[in-house]
């Protein structure tokens, strides 16, 4: 049961502070969308194949994903700017190295070697920002509707970015798009690297002795990052299957018309939501949230029209953002302060890896079967995870936390002493 409140985004975006991360943060998070569609453009162009351009894109994402939450860790441990300086400035070496092996006809190994870094170096400034608001509104119903809002941005970062991206490529160069990647990523992330004064406190700071657990320990963070899986596939699933189905019809530019349709599906969402005052509590929400997202991804393989299709993926598009933004919710009361940037970098990247591993089965599919296979994907990706958060609902209760130890005093939360 939920009731609409008065307080809302207004009130959000008058939180004292907010703005002087929230526009550095868009900024540097921009390039991020940027990132898979450049790389398939510039070795597409080189190579002459979408397959090795794929692959070349696949083993960003999966660096990406692998390397994200031990980024998010130290972020915690240390502080956002003191990761957010050396990989930024990593990140743009990496984009610049890869785009000049993909100019000068380098190897596909070497391409390879080029994407690790590349994707093993983005930013996670979508978590990062998270972190923050989770310490503003520390115990605040305004909670869910950061997540909701933070969601809301990271889905219009993924409609800017590859039009962007696509422009650049098309109209300037093929370099283009990589270049400017790697450029607004270094600014972008030396500028909200330097909003020192809103980012949470390190953990490694202080004369407190701290025990500093990864948060994958946390039962309930590793349900999330199952369901979070699923909803990758969704994503991964969906790209491949729209473009492979609105070619089999002889319509391959209706495939950005239905994409479009599926996005705003979440961002429409993804709003109402966060102007909700819920009284169910988020776990029940998430098994709610997720029962729906399942059930409206096992009927896009049975989808044989446009309309049908196109308002299929409105539905299944509605009910993503609620999943995710409970998920990224219940890290606040799972998840001790100082491993919340991790825990946050482990669902985005399950995610990525999700999506990664969704776009190479749907492709197999739909080249060994019919137009639109691939959605076979998004249907047993979401059934898998719903049945593993059905199985394990109960570890996204919160426990009580153990006592942390400073200077021989317990406290829950350590003072710093001068």
């Amino acid at each position: 049961m939920a009731s609409t409140v008065s307080i809302g985004y207004g009130q959000l975006l008058r939180t004292r502070g907010a703005w002087t991360f929230l526009l550095p943060g868009f900024a540097a998070r921009q390039p991020f969308a940027m990132l898979t569609l450049s790389i398939v453009l510039l070795v597409q162009h080189t190579t002459g194949s979408y397959g090795a351009a794929g692959a070349a894109a696949a083993v960003t994402g999966v660096s990406m994903a692998l390397f994200a939450p031990y980024s998010g860790r130290l972020a915690d441990r240390y502080g956002q700017r003191a990761v957010l300086v050396p990989g930024v400035l990593l990140h743009a070496v990496a984009g610049l190295t890869l785009t000049g092996l993909a100019l000068a006809d380098a190897p596909l190994w070497a391409l390879f070697a080029a994407a690790v870094p590349t994707g093993a170096s983005v930013p996670q400034i979508g978590p990062m920002v998270r972190a923050r608001w989770a310490v503003k509104l520390k115990g605040s119903p305004l909670l869910t509707t950061a997540a909701a809002f933070e969601s809301v941005t990271d889905e219009l970062t993924f409609v800017v970015g590859p039009l962007l991206a696509t422009a650049l490529c098309t109209t300037v160069n093929p370099a283009a798009g990589l270049l400017t990647e790697a450029s607004l990523t270094l600014l972008g992330g030396l500028l909200f690297a330097a909003r020192k004064s809103t980012q949470p406190q390190p953990a490694a700071t202080g004369h407190a002795r701290v025990e500093h657990a990864s948060a994958l320990r946390v039962p309930g963070v590793r349900v999330l990052i199952v369901t979070f899986l699923g909803i990758g596939s969704v994503f991964g699933g969906m790209q491949v299957s729209l473009a492979a189905f609105t070619e089999s019809i002889g319509e391959p530019g209706l495939n950005g018309v239905l994409y479009g349709t599926f996005a705003a599906g979440n961002m429409l969402s993804g709003l109402v939501c966060g102007a909700i005052a819920w009284k169910t509590a988020p776990r029940h929400r998430l098994v709610a949230g997720y029962a729906a997202l399942a059930l409206t991804a096992s009927g896009l393989w049975a989808a044989h029209s446009v309309l049908v299709l196109a308002g299929l993926g409105l539905l299944v598009g509605m009910c993503i953002a609620p999943a995710l933004i409970t998920g990224y919710t219940l890290v606040e009361s799972l998840v001790p302060a100082g491993a919340r940037t991790e825990a946050f970098t482990w669902l985005t990247g399950a995610v990525a890896l999700g999506q990664a591993a969704a776009v190479t089965v749907a492709g197999q599919l739909e080249d060994r079967f019919w137009g639109g296979a691939g959605f076979l994907v998004p249907m047993g990706g979401t059934l898998l995870a719903l049945a593993t958060l059905l199985a394990l609902r109960s570890r996204l209760v919160a426990r009580p936390r153990g006592r942390t130890v400073a200077r021989g005093v317990g406290h829950r939360v350590p003072l710093t002493v001068d």
